[in-house]
């Protein structure tokens, strides 16, 4: 039994969601002609409670639109420092978009309305970039799964509005954040200009992620999606994993928290673990006390034992927990953390 918690990008479609795709309706999306698509993409626009939705081969492409849409090169979006457009999309900030990216020192990757006015340069001083867009991650990858606070988010709408610049969020987990803190999609929708959310995440889809926002907004994505090379033919089967993945993996988000928040308890507990950072959905994030124990030391016995896990740089390693983590691989972790490792030391 290998028991991989790299991240939740891990999982394989269930038999229910390979049904689906297996008998799905499809055409040619090019077209907009494949009803399961276009079934998948009103589903999502409704669950936010917004006008139009546009399906993405990935994340990043999806991420890459929206910044392109809000933005002119030469302009500047304000992101936290731990945000995945900015540290994770290749740079496509830049090549994509000729954007740069005014980066908050926030925490957990999460920055407050006034840190993000205070990044805001001039618009009449012009030999600084013109602010556009601000960016949330939400949850927080980097941060460790953390989710923002929605008065936090409300205050900087107001910011945005008084200043005239556009509002996305990478919702890439956001799936996650709306189980944990039972918050209403639709209030997302009621404030961000776009919407990014991933369905190859927690909800266990094979491929996919979508765009939402307004009619003009997605008219103008589905013409920078043709130009990035995102147009797929019979797409309708990896729809019909989406649209199942929506109406039966969003509650089961709790298992994989609770299952996290059971190996952050046991990592604390252990003498060469320095620090867990807190944990709120389904990423671990900790740091070794390397005195006692190296990183490549750890992830070998780990590895020996049948456990992947990634290192994250700077002394920080992640677990994330998923739909294909089974109890029966959690109880093993939970045995290999508490006796095979600490025997070591």
């Amino acid at each position: 039994m290998r028991i991989n918690l790299i991240s939740d990008t891990v999982t394989k479609p269930t038999p229910g969601m390979l049904k689906a795709m297996l008998y799905a309706q499809v055409g040619d999306d090019v077209f907009k002609n494949d009803p399961t698509i276009n079934a998948l993409e009103e589903k999502v626009a409704d669950f936010f409670g917004m006008e139009s939705a546009l399906f993405f081969p990935s994340g990043t492409m999806t991420n890459q639109t929206a910044i392109k849409l809000h933005t002119n090169p030469g302009d500047q979006l304000i992101c936290d420092k731990y945000a995945h457009v900015y540290n994770y999309e290749g740079g496509g900030v830049s090549f994509n978009s000729g954007v740069s990216c005014k980066l908050v020192d926030g925490n957990r990757g999460m920055m407050t309305a006034e840190q993000v006015e205070k990044a805001i340069n001039p618009p009449d001083f012009y030999h600084s970039p013109l602010t556009s867009l601000v960016c949330i991650e939400n949850t927080t990858n980097k941060g460790g799964g953390a989710c923002w606070d929605f008065e936090e988010l409300k205050k900087i709408r107001h910011i945005c509005d008084a200043n005239q610049l556009n509002y996305h969020l990478d919702g890439a987990r956001i799936w996650n954040a709306l189980v944990k803190k039972k918050e209403d999609p639709r209030s997302y929708g009621d404030l961000f200009d776009t919407i990014s959310v991933c369905l190859s995440k927690g909800l266990g889809c094979p491929v996919g992620s979508v765009l939402v926002g307004s009619k003009e907004h997605i008219a103008k994505a589905l013409r920078i999606r043709k130009i990035l090379g995102g147009g797929m033919r019979q797409s309708g089967y990896l729809a019909a994993a989406g649209i199942y993945a929506l109406d039966n993996h969003i509650d089961r988000l709790q298992e994989d928290h609770e299952k996290a928040q059971e190996l952050g308890k046991v990592l604390s507990d252990l003498p060469f673990i320095r620090k867990v950072e807190p944990i709120e959905t389904n990423i671990i994030i900790f740091e070794l006390e390397e005195s006692l124990f190296s990183e490549q030391e750890f992830l070998s016995i780990l590895s020996e034992n049948g456990i992947d896990i990634i290192g994250m740089g700077q002394g920080k390693l992640r677990m994330v927990t998923h739909l294909d983590y089974t109890d029966e691989m959690h109880k093993r972790t939970l045995q290999v953390l508490q006796e095979s490792v600490s025997e070591t030391i």
